[in-house]
């Protein structure tokens, strides 16, 4: 590949370096091999899937042994927002546990925004155990005492390895009371998820006195999150106070309102509101069907089907997401799907319904089948009982087993009153993962299918690798988009210039990318030294957390383009 990331190396600055959050950073301090550097920029660029992973891996391992302590944070950051992009959050505990320890022997390998990133991940890394058997128990507690143990220690007070709290690795916070409630929260939903209820009950109650910290998550989601809770505890209004207690607005957050609608649609139910949650169901399915990262939310709108009554639109429902179930965002989720999924087909039977069928696609050595609804609801429920009985034998409770028993056990609550109109476009299902265009004026998550479409109004022609990269060429520049952040809610545009200098011309060339970094917003301009020639690219970052108008993306996208071929013809220019 070459478009690798880097920056100019003059005064200190790394002549290789790895793109992402990395990329432009002062590096400072610690022998550094500029062969490692090229193979960590390498698989940077290298597709997402189990080779890159792999590769990661190798050069964090050879970073140790050798004392390189900057490459391996930087790689082990690389492999925590891989996992995190493609739903693997039960492999973060061991790269998160690395990176910590690095940290802590060189306070200095992180600045403060990067030091509360790091502190994030270690919360992500918790929650993992909530989300996969795969994860020890033991694990995930003493990952989550080490992190109330950075977080707790008032400023001034030394921390782990000798490290002053409040400095990298330590968030900063000094024990403020956002940083109490991720414990906190955490703490409670270990709890919940063993069935401890009195002792979740308690922690619950911490975590909604205090505050939001740096490491919190989703503030925006927060009431939903203890609706969740409350709701599985059989107290629905308060499931419902909690969510009327959420700040008006969504909170800068992509995910609401859709999020706070699934959290109420049982509570709305049982406290005597069908009519209240049918629209509900209605307005947040018409996201969640289509979103990939909302799959965690499909069991609650399948388990409202059936419980309202409707048990034909939970067939439905089911027979849309089902392909989701091979490729599902974690165990816990397969989990809760299956067994909602096996609910509606007990109660469609009872219905007599029982003669559907419903087509499920093969996916791996599983050939495609169209199964009948009993057949389909034993085969959820064999799936749910296997998944329940794997965090059980993890944790050393019955209780998730138990869980999906009494979800079985349930019944239609009420009479069905009529579902109100679907108002979203009648467009053709398809793939549940192909988000196809929205409005021009309504920001959406930043997705591939966004940008492909964007290129394809601008009549553009490239190509998608197996990891996601979009890739084309526009004049003198080969151009990459990609989508990278925890959430791929960073847009990434990579341009390289066709034209490649020798070697000798080093000094040359940082010269030419000072002066267009000096004189020039985008792209930001680097030089990669391959050892027998050199390849002068520029990157330009945006950060759309809070989503973005397919408009707008096209806004940014001519944006790249435009700059990244001016980029690529001084390049050509040069003498």
């Amino acid at each position: 590949m070459t478009g690798r990331g880097g920056e100019p190396a003059p005064r200190g600055l790394d002549p290789i370096g790895p793109t992402g959050r990395w990329g432009g950073r002062r590096r400072g301090g610690g022998h550094r091999d500029p062969a490692l550097a090229e193979a960590l920029a390498d698989a940077r660029d290298a597709p997402d899937g189990e080779a890159r992973s792999a590769e990661l891996e190798r050069i964090a391992a050879h970073a140790d042994a050798t004392g390189d302590d900057r490459s391996a944070v930087e790689a082990r950051f690389a492999l925590i927002e891989g996992y995190l992009l493609h739903g693997e959050r039960w492999r973060l505990v061991e790269p998160v546990r690395r990176c910590l320890a690095a940290v802590d022997r060189r306070p200095d390998l992180l600045p403060g925004p990067d030091a509360a990133l790091l502190l994030r991940y270690q919360r992500y890394a918790v929650e993992s155990l909530l989300g996969s058997p795969r994860v020890g128990l033991d694990q995930a507690r003493a990952m989550l005492d080490d992190l109330a143990a950075r977080t707790a220690a008032p400023a001034g007070v030394t921390g782990h390895g000798g490290t002053p709290a409040g400095a990298a690795g330590h968030g900063g916070a000094g024990g403020s009371g956002g940083d109490a409630a991720v414990v906190a929260e955490l703490r409670c939903r270990i709890a919940d998820h063993l069935g401890d209820e009195p002792t979740a009950r308690r922690w619950f109650d911490r975590w909604s006195a205090a505050g939001a910290g740096p490491a919190g998550g989703c503030p925006g989601c927060a009431p939903a999150r203890r609706a969740e809770l409350l709701a599985g505890w059989g107290d629905h209004r308060a499931a419902l106070d909690a969510l009327a207690d959420a700040p008006a607005g969504t909170g800068g957050c992509t995910e609401q309102p859709e999020r706070a609608l699934a959290a109420g649609l049982l509570p709305w139910l049982r406290a005597g509101e069908p009519e209240r949650a049918a629209e509900a169901h209605v307005r947040a399915y018409r996201r969640h069907r289509r979103e990939q990262a909302a799959f965690p939310y499909l069991a609650a709108h399948l388990r409202w089907c059936a419980l309202a009554g409707h048990p034909a639109r939970g067939l439905d429902v089911l027979a849309e997401q089902l392909p989701r179930l091979d490729r599902p965002h974690d165990d816990l989720s397969a989990m809760e799907f299956a067994a909602a999924g096996a609910l509606v087909c007990a109660l469609a039977v009872e219905a007599g319904l029982g003669g559907r069928t419903v087509h499920r696609p093969g996916y791996g050595d599983r050939p495609a089948a169209d199964l009948d609804v009993a057949t389909l609801g034993a085969t959820l429920l064999g799936l749910a009982t296997a998944l329940a009985g794997s965090f059980d034998a993890r944790n050393g409770t019955g209780h998730q087993s138990g869980r999906i028993a009494s979800w079985l056990a349930e019944r239609p609550l009420a009479a069905p009153v009529p579902l109100p109109p679907d108002d979203a476009p009648d467009d053709d299902p398809g793939d549940p993962a192909d988000d196809g265009p929205p409005a021009d004026g309504e920001p959406r998550p930043l997705s591939l299918e966004m940008i492909t479409a964007a290129l394809d109004r601008r009549g553009d022609h490239y190509a998608v690798d197996a990891g996601g990269t979009v890739v084309g060429r526009w004049g003198e520049a080969l151009i990459q988009f990609r989508r990278a952040g925890e959430r791929g809610e960073i847009l990434r545009a990579r341009a390289v210039a066709s034209r490649r200098l020798p070697a000798d011309r080093l000094a040359e060339a940082y010269a030419f990318c000072n002066a267009w970094n000096h004189d020039r917003l985008l792209p930001k301009a680097y030089v990669h030294d391959l050892g027998g020639e050199l390849v002068l690219a520029g990157d330009v970052s945006t950060d759309l957390a809070h989503g973005v108008a397919p408009a707008q993306l096209t806004v940014l996208l001519d944006a790249a383009v435009d700059t990244g071929v001016a980029y690529a013809d001084a390049v050509a220019a040069l003498p």
